[in-house]
């Protein structure tokens, strides 16, 4: 998966055929992974300017449900992989939201997930948001998404943490063509994101 020889989607699958553990042990794993403290505050600022937000991921539904209820944001729809117990201690993995034809030969196709005819930003980090980010309006990225979209010049804003999305935001021009190029500053002219 690493080296790009299998997707996301034939990973987790091997993977979770080696799984043994119990409801219990799976509860517990997932209230040990922790996410950006900024995250419930980036959600309220979103929600606040009529927004709507999604969780597309090509993580466990399950799981992601379980870690942002702990963090108190409840009524964000979530878009993932699900997992289904075979026996007591044993799992598989479901992809609700699997294609044949992804590009990224993820788990969960975020392109297919991608409403038509609405502006779509994407914040992302990973191998699965890699398809998605070449057909976004604009992209907010760290991690692989963002040396990704530095190696197919594509227009995007590098963050560290949530708490930095907001002013990013900002920056938008308020009609956001597809793939835009520029953002406004607030010395009233535009400049070209230099994906920094």
């Amino acid at each position: 998966w690493l080296d790009g020889h299998i997707g996301s989607r034939e990973c987790l699958s091997r993977q979770l055929a080696l799984i043994k553990a119990t409801p219990a042990e799976l509860l517990a794993y997932f209230d040990s992974v922790e996410i950006d403290p900024d995250f419930p505050d980036f959600v309220d600022h979103v929600m606040g300017l009529g927004a709507s937000i999604e969780v597309v991921s090509d993580g466990i539904e399950q799981g992601i449900a379980r870690i942002l209820s702990r963090n108190y944001v409840t009524l964000l729809p979530i878009l993932a992989n699900r997992l289904r117990q075979v026996d007591q201690d044993s799992w598989r993995i479901d992809f609700p939201y699997a294609s044949d034809a992804c590009r990224a030969a993820s788990g969960n196709c975020k392109c297919k997930s991608t409403p038509r005819n609405k502006r779509v930003l994407v914040i992302g980090d990973g191998k699965s948001d890699m398809c998605v980010a070449s057909t976004a309006d604009f992209v907010f990225a760290k991690g692989s998404l963002a040396e990704y979209c530095v190696a197919h010049q594509i227009p995007h804003a590098r963050f560290d943490t949530f708490a930095q999305v907001p002013a990013l935001l900002a920056k938008l021009p308020q009609g956001l063509a597809a793939n835009a190029t520029t953002f406004n500053t607030s010395s009233d002219h535009q400049e070209l994101f230099h994906h920094v």
